[in-house]
Order: structure tokens, then sequence, then C-alpha cells
């Protein structure tokens, strides 16, 4: 049902609000048609690395073809190609780009009740990798454009499908490829992709988080340098030692707090459909009251919110050392930094620099697969309002702006002015 739920919410923005009356639609055969599409793509293994996303868009080609829909395929690599599906309006108004990527996180199958790509159906459920990262909104867009092809509904802007490649951590296969290479391909006025969902608190809907910004990802590496020597002689410049300390003070420092229009809005709109034990507290952070101790209550108790209010520093990666008698003259730990839309990375850090205060560690920028920053999207505009409305209409709660403290390839977009 969730994936009649999406499609209902992708078509409300595209159709015109009596599309319903004026065309006699099945809705059980179109959910059983979409779920058959879902588990289809679910049982290829497009785990990235390595990726290998080629058979699901030979798949979703196949199915577009069948439908007389005009598409396209770009690729970096043959293994990794991009899909790219169109259905042409008047011209009216700038296209509408709706958009999932094909490939998902790597898995342990170990640790599955059942098979990772079985795409098992049981309960109500579809058991597999990928179920809502991100093949949920692949088949939602499929949908999508097999339903204004089969009613064919007269459009004022064109609307595109991309199905990409690479999401999971390797961009240069997929949305990097398209926006430097295709662009016109792609673009549009308006993206709806992944970064948003509705919050239920007891089985209650509470409200519906529409992402319009997020942060940017940034690696930093901490190189702790000493003398080597034996274990058995103790020495005050031990390269683990000197990391150690320097690893407590970049964790342990609270980075400025500053919020932008999206949060603003979130923690002023928050404090009213959360419960009222904690409601005074997002008020706390628009009204600047009693900051130190609210601040405290979420990184303790809601680590998500506090790490929307800043630039955040999580150690994730330690290496040092290769006998248990031997003093290592080299030590490093990887920090995984989600910064703020509009960090000045490298003012930042200096100032990481000048909090460890140490000349044995060098903190340096690391290679990292990182998304470019980009103002967020505007709350006023066309898109958005038809993201509230229908959130009212299918699930009478609030439509709240969110910043991801994850990474999406919506960041690409933003930066091209979509």
């Amino acid at each position: 049902m969730k994936k009649l739920v999406l499609i209902l919410f992708f078509v409300s923005f595209i159709f015109s609000n009596n599309l319903f009356s004026q065309n006699k639609i099945d809705w059980n055969k179109l959910n059983e048609e979409t779920l058959t599409h879902f588990q289809a793509i679910l049982r290829f293994d497009t785990s990235d690395p390595p990726g290998k996303e080629l058979p699901v868009v030979e798949y979703l080609k196949s199915v577009l073809d069948k439908e007389g829909i005009e598409n396209k395929i770009f690729s970096f690599d043959a293994n990794r190609p991009n899909l790219v599906a169109r259905i042409k309006g008047s011209g009216k108004k700038q296209p509408l780009l709706i958009m999932g990527h094909t490939d998902v996180v790597n898995v342990d199958p170990s640790k599955w009740i059942y098979p990772p790509f079985s795409a098992t159906r049981t309960d109500g459920y579809i058991y597999s990798r990928g179920t809502v990262d991100d093949k949920d909104n692949v088949v939602a867009c499929l949908m999508n454009m097999i339903m204004l092809k089969r009613l064919n509904i007269k459009l004022d802007r064109d609307v595109i499908f991309l199905a990409e490649a690479g999401e999971e951590g390797n961009v240069k296969y997929g949305i990097k490829f398209m926006v430097e290479n295709h662009w016109d391909e792609i673009k549009a006025e308006y993206c709806l992709a992944e970064g948003g969902g509705v919050v239920r608190e007891g089985g209650k809907n509470i409200f519906a988080g529409i992402q319009t910004t997020e942060k940017i990802p940034y690696r930093i590496d901490l190189i702790s340098r000493g003398t080597a020597g034996h274990g058995s002689r103790p020495l005050k410049s031990n390269s683990i030692l000197h990391l150690a300390r320097a690893v407590d003070k970049a964790s342990s420092w609270r980075t400025p707090m500053r919020l932008n229009e999206t949060t603003k809005m979130f923690f002023d709109k928050i404090g009213e459909v959360r419960n009222q034990e904690t409601s005074h507290l997002f008020k706390n952070i628009i009204d600047g009251k009693d900051l130190e101790s609210t601040q405290d209550y979420f990184q303790d108790k809601m680590p998500g919110l506090y790490s929307v209010l800043r630039t955040s520093i999580s150690p994730n990666i330690i290496d040092g050392g290769y006998r248990i008698n031997v003093i290592p003259s080299v030590s490093e730990a990887a920090l995984d930094v989600r910064a703020l839309p509009d960090e000045d990375i490298q003012k930042f850090m200096q100032t990481l620099r000048e909090v460890i205060n140490d000349p044995q560690v060098e903190v340096k920028l690391a290679d990292r697969d990182t998304r470019p920053g980009a103002a967020p999207s505007k709350l006023n505009s066309e898109a958005y309002k038809a993201i509230e409305q229908i959130v009212t209409k299918i699930y009478n709660v609030s439509t709240i702006p969110v910043m991801s403290t994850g990474a999406s390839d919506m960041a690409y977009l933003r930066q091209k002015g979509v």
C-alpha cells in the first residue's frame, strides 16, 4: 500500500484535482502491477560497490518500451547506466523531474531473516535490500510515467524520470555524470525524490517532514606522529596517546549552533505537533532561551536534532599499532563531518586545529564523494505548496521542512537552481 500512496502523492502534484473523477482507475489492479515491478527490481543485486545497476535499467527500459514511453540510456560505465524517460507537455511551464536511484547499500546476508534480494512478500510486508532506499521511489516514478501515458493526460510541463546509478557513494557514475555531461536531458524547475516521510508516534501520524536542504559530508583525517619504541618503555610522544586526546577534543567540541530558513521553520512548527513535555525545548531554540541545557537534552535524547543545529563531528575509524609491544610512530583517525550547507570548511578546519592544539597531530581534509553545497529549496514555491495540500488531503497533518543530516543527490540539483 505504501507504493500506492507514493504514486498518489506524485500524481496529485502532476495532475489536476479532478483527475480521479474523470478517469476510472482500478486501484487494486494498479497496486498489484506496482508490486510486481517493485519485487522484480528488488531481486537484482545492485549493491554499491560494485553497483552493476544494468539489469534494473534493462528491466525499466523494457517496461517503458512496452508502454511506448520515450527513454534513453546514458553511461559513464556500461554496467552502471542511467535511464532518462520523458513524457512531453505543452511547454507552458518548465519540466518536473522525478528521480530514484537503482543502487543499494551493501548488505550482510547472515543478518537477514529472508535473503536480502529475495523480495519476500509476507504478512503485508516485502523484505529486501532497497525497499526504502531507494527502489520504492524508482517504482513510484515508473508507475507515474505509465499512468501519464495510459491516461493521456494533457500536461503543461514535461515530466522526466531519472533512474540514476551510484547514489550510494559513487556519484561519478550517476548524478554527477548526468549534471556535468547531460544536463539538458534532466533540466527541470522542480525535482521530487527521496528525502521525506510521515512521522508516526504510537501508530498516529504526527507530521510530514519534507527535505528542503541537507548537510554536506566531509572526511577529516587526524594523523598523529610520534617516536616509535618498545612498549615496555612508555613515551610521552606515543602517537596513539596524542591521537586519543585529539579525538576526544574534536568529539567534545560543541560546534557553533546556526539556523537557516529550513531549520528555523522546523523548530518553529515542530513544537506544535510534538508532545507537551518537549515542545518548550523547540521554542527555546527559536527564542534563544536556555540554549545550553536544551542542546544538552537534544545531544543525549535526540541526537538527530542536535546534529541539525550544527556542523557535526563523529570519529568513526581509528587505525594505529601493529604489535602489542611496539609503540607505533603513526596513528590515524577518520572524522565523519556533516557540515551545514553554508559552512566554510577551510575555516572550520582551522578552528578544529585550534581546538585540538597539538603540533604532533595533523588535521587534513581527505578525499570523499562530497556533494556540493547549495541554498535550501524555497518554502513558498508551487511545488512545496502542492506537497502541503496533498499531505493534508491524505494524512491530515502539517508539512514541516527538514534538513537532512545525511546526503542525497538532490544537492547536485539544488546547486543548479532546481
